[in-house]
């Protein structure tokens, strides 16, 4: 049974490591993306949206 509390103990450390790796490394920028940036002009644009496809078709009916 004390082999379960061990390791319990160091599971614990190692998710503690490994958590704190994580939060120095995003602070550090490793996960900051500088890939997209780059070809956000390729993208097209945004499509519009329904409300001014409805009031454009209204308009054209009424004239």
């Amino acid at each position: 049974m004390s082999i379960i509390y061990m390791l319990l103990a160091i599971s614990v450390i190692v998710a503690l490591v490994f958590f704190v790796a994580f939060i120095i490394s995003v602070k550090k920028g490793q996960y900051d993306d500088t890939y997209t940036p780059s070809i956000r002009m390729l993208f097209d644009d945004e499509a519009p949206k329904e409300e001014n496809l409805s009031e454009t078709t209204t308009d054209q009916h009424i004239q």
